[in-house]
């Protein structure tokens, strides 16, 4: 069964045929198909992008589509950066070091105790008639003072996981890869694609 992962990213494509692995899906990427289209992030919330993404290709493509929307929730922020971690800051901040140091900057008052966070994923499936499912997952953390590892992207580096006791940059891929927001959301995502698959079949 072929699904579009509605992505560019070749190492997203993986993670999620190792995540999926089992289900007999030929995972294709928008880049696979040559797809043009831009669906624009106008939603509010993860589960509003996920679903607009969705939604938007399974309709371009005539395919079951899975498109995902992530980021990191700082309660000392009121939710920043949220649905904006990666546009954080804007062009003054174009890149993942620039937003972290922004971050960083915007938190240097705030006590250890309230720094509390959590990276945040939504899943949404839909199929091209634009029925939809979301599944969600998160994984708890804490803001470090500056970045500390090597490993990952993005905020990894400031993101302490207390689980670990160190920060998801100092962890290895595959441990990160069990523990992450994007494995939590996608064990629920799994048992949708299941269902749906076996509905078609």
């Amino acid at each position: 069964m072929k699904v579009l992962l509605a992505t560019r990213n070749e190492g997203k494509k993986h993670e999620y045929a190792d995540l999926m692995s089992g289900l007999g899906i030929e995972w294709l990427t928008l880049g696979d198909l040559g797809v043009d289209l831009d669906v624009e992030e106008t939603g509010t919330t993860f589960e509003e992008n996920a679903l607009l993404k969705a939604r938007g290709y399974a309709a371009e493509t005539g395919l079951l589509t899975l498109a995902d929307d992530s980021g990191l929730v700082v309660d000392a922020l009121d939710g920043a950066p949220g649905v904006y971690s990666a546009r954080y800051g804007g062009e003054a901040a174009p890149d993942d070091r620039a937003r972290t140091r922004l971050l960083l900057r915007n938190m240097e008052s705030v006590s250890d105790d309230q720094r509390t966070a959590r990276f945040r994923c939504v899943i949404a499936i839909a199929s091209p008639d634009g029925r939809a499912e979301t599944a969600s997952g998160a994984c708890e953390g804490c803001i470090t003072r500056a970045p500390v590892g090597e490993n990952g992207f993005g905020y990894d580096p400031v993101f302490f996981v207390p689980q670990r006791g160190c920060t998801m940059a100092q962890l290895p891929a595959e441990i990160k890869n069990q523990i992450s927001h994007r494995a939590q959301a996608a064990m629920p995502a799994r048992a949708i694609l299941a269902r749906w698959l076996a509905e078609i079949v």
